[in-house]
């Protein structure tokens, strides 16, 4: 039995699609080192110099076409110290937390917020992803509406207490308390 031209119709309507999709991520790509970048850093830097938001905005590119663009809060001590000698003490330090806006291989734009963490105090929460966008979805509002998520994230990771218990929130494991209930 031969094929006609309508048995190889919706394989052709795949293909075409396909080649979309390729020809897409080479289109935001492109975006992204012609606008993209340089819109999002220089957004970041003049919401966060408006609010008097203390931070870095750096562009990390180790992988061509996975390019990250980073707000970070940097480091700090914790106030939180080990004991590691009869005299000594060792401050742990906190990472205060990071907006992120990552390129993906498709070259669409993941953005995410990377919670504070305390070294060899539990585990880093995961990160929180807002959205991915593609290019043309993004202007200077949502980096700003971003912003606004990311600090509110952040306030209420460093402002942990139980008055309202979020399963995903808990900031460090049991230390000093699982020997208090053995």
């Amino acid at each position: 039995m031969a094929l006609t031209e309508f048995d190889y119709s919706n394989l052709k309507r795949r293909v075409e699609h396909y080649k979309q999709i390729l020809d897409n991520t080479q289109r935001y790509r492109e975006l992204w080192q012609t606008q993209m970048k340089t819109l999002i850093m220089d957004t970041l830097r003049q919401a966060a110099d408006a609010a008097g938001l203390n931070c870095s905005v750096e562009d990390r590119f180790d992988v061509a076409n996975l390019e990250t663009i980073i707000l970070s809060l940097g480091a700090s001590h914790s106030g939180l110290g080990e004991s590691v000698g009869d005299d000594l003490r060792r401050d742990l330090i906190k990472q205060n937390g990071a907006l992120v806006y990552q390129q993906l291989f498709n070259g669409k734009i993941l953005v995410a917020i990377n919670y504070p963490f305390i070294e060899k105090y539990g585990q880093p929460q995961p990160p929180k992803q807002i959205a991915i966008y593609r290019p043309n979805e993004l202007n200077p509002p949502h980096f700003v509406r971003h912003l606004e998520e990311f600090i509110t994230e952040i306030t209420n990771w460093e402002d942990f207490d139980d008055d309202q218990p979020a399963t995903h929130q808990q900031i460090g494991f049991k230390i000093n308390q699982e020997n208090r209930a053995s």
